[in-house]
């Protein structure tokens, strides 16, 4: 099976060149089969990297547009040209491939990874806040499919499977300050650290757990924030309600140590004046707002 990492890899430094020498569109097989020969010799899949790279360019215009609308703060000549190139790839496979070859994630995914290879020290988080924003935009497709191969009846509400998962807001003193730590998506938001919890287990126990084995702190449970409940696609068991009950957790202020989990990128510690600056998603921000009522009150 061809490296279709590799092969996007190979793209991009042909959009590099074709764009930073001004060249010719007439040129880009030519561009394509070089690169190949440098980077990637040996490497097979030469249709899938000339079909992408002619349609990136036959689109062109329309993904600038919307690299324009996505970051209005950065006039297009002014992203770097691996970014730009970067932006233009991911997007071209977000919105015009097919999607049961290049589901919205992977696009995602693959153009991260690219930037954060080929570009500077903060390129994957530009380019992941872009496509995340654009990804929300379109409705967040793909997100609740489940498999074709295998369709799953319909069951009403109170005969749907619930699933319990524990969330919490993270807090420490560092002397005078009070800082949170949040986790951040591949969509660009800062959330809180949540994972399920096995039944029979506490909903505090459970959390306790997962803030250790998802970012690497010891909590203590300090407050009771909220329940909230939200109706996912599992791929076994079709629809399912996922209830979610959140604690005002403190730790000491320790190194976050992120956890290889699908869907997140980072971790990092916000004082407390600086939270209102970061992207929440709206079921979160009242979650976090009630904390920070707590915190301060104290």
């Amino acid at each position: 099976m061809a490296n279709r990492h590799l092969s996007r890899s190979v793209v991009l430094q042909a959009l590099f060149e074709w764009d930073f020498r001004d060249q010719p569109n007439k040129e880009v097989s030519a561009i394509i089969a070089r690169d190949v020969k440098e980077f990637a010799p040996g490497l097979s899949d030469v249709t899938f990297m000339e079909e992408l790279m002619k349609g990136i360019l036959a689109k062109r215009e329309d993904l600038d547009d919307i690299i324009v609308k996505a970051a209005p703060d950065w006039p297009l000549d002014k992203i770097s040209p691996v970014d730009r190139n970067v932006l233009r790839l991911g997007l071209y496979e977000l919105l015009f491939s097919d999607r049961g070859e290049v589901p919205a994630k992977v696009a995602i995914n693959e153009a991260i990874e690219l930037a954060k290879t080929f570009g500077g020290e903060t390129s994957g988080r530009f380019v992941n806040g872009v496509l995340g924003a654009v990804y929300k935009e379109l409705g967040e497709p793909g997100k609740d499919d489940a498999p074709l191969k295998k369709k799953i009846p319909e069951v009403p509400y109170e005969k749907m499977p619930v699933q319990h998962l524990g969330g919490a807001v993270v807090y420490a003193r560092n002397g005078a300050e009070v800082y949170l730590a949040f986790v951040h998506d591949i969509f660009g938001h800062w959330t809180l650290s949540k994972g399920k919890i096995l039944e029979g287990v506490a909903p505090d126990v459970g959390t306790v757990s997962k803030v250790k084995e998802e970012i690497g702190l010891n909590v203590s449970i300090k407050a009771d924030l909220a329940e909230n409940e939200y109706i996912a696609n599992d791929p076994e068991l079709g629809k399912i309600r996922k209830q979610v009950h959140y604690y005002l957790t403190e730790s000491p202020f320790e190194k976050l140590t992120l956890a290889k989990k699908p869907g997140l990128d980072d971790a990092k510690w916000f004082k407390l004046s600086d939270i209102l600056e970061l992207n929440f998603y709206n079921d979160i921000l009242p979650i976090v707002t009630k904390a920070v009522t707590i915190l301060t009150e104290k």
